[in-house]
């Protein structure tokens, strides 16, 4: 049912408890307690990614990150939704301050999401790329600007993960090392970030909880997985 819910686009969880009434009269929740089971099935959505990332994909893996909004970026010095863990944070491409979360992610080149992680919005993104990337067998990582570091490309070399990231333009042999096939590759994640936008308004969630947010986001992460295979 919660699959379904993000595959008819209905964001409001009161909306869609009167669609499943109409589908489960035999068997109704009262709406409260069908909130919760629908909330405790998280670490069942899990489970199955984790499943499917047993597969053996040898591929490139892209990582970046996307911020999740908790309000209109013109309140947010005054929000005050879920503020012992969400912050204030910056987002390059949007060129914008936005109030919430940031999700991390890790795709492969083919499009298939392999892990995610969600910290406060002003965590940068070379801070997670270890733990993202826990448990993936990924011998080469493309990332982009945001994580161009010589310690954490060395650390990772130490762990058997070669890290690519674009130099800045004032580099020395930048212009050689941004290679253009290679930026049209990471490409992809971008293409996966605005799928997940596009069809389950990833980035502005409904849910008013930490574990509400969490739902919305393995379902759409789940659906979107279960589409790749599909297709």
């Amino acid at each position: 049912m919660m699959l379904f819910q993000a595959e008819i686009g209905i964001k409001s969880q009161r909306k869609f408890y009167r669609i499943y009434q109409l589908l489960a009269a035999s068997s109704q929740l009262e709406r409260s307690r069908f909130n919760r089971r629908c909330r405790y099935l998280v670490p069942l959505f899990q489970l199955i990614r984790a499943r499917f990332n047993q597969l053996d994909f040898q591929e490139l893996v892209i990582i970046d990150s996307f911020p999740i909004l908790l309000c209109h970026p013109v309140r947010n010095l005054r929000a005050r939704l879920l503020n012992d863990f969400a912050n204030i944070g910056y987002n390059a491409s949007k060129q914008m301050w936005f109030y919430g979360f940031k999700v991390h992610m890790a795709v492969t080149e083919s499009g298939y999401i392999l892990n995610y992680i969600v910290t406060p919005a002003s965590v940068h993104d070379s801070q997670v790329v270890k733990e993202l990337l826990d448990g993936i067998r990924a011998p080469h990582v493309l990332a982009d600007l945001g994580y161009l570091s010589k310690a954490l490309k060395l650390d990772l070399e130490s762990r058997g993960v070669t890290l690519w990231t674009p130099l800045r333009s004032n580099m020395d042999g930048a212009r050689q090392h941004n290679n253009y096939d290679i930026l049209a590759i990471r490409r992809t994640i971008e293409t996966r970030f605005s799928m997940l936008c596009s069809e389950f308004d990833i980035e502005h969630p409904s849910a008013k909880s930490l574990s509400g947010i969490q739902a919305e986001i393995e379902r759409a992460i789940l659906l979107y997985n279960l589409g790749f295979f599909i297709n």
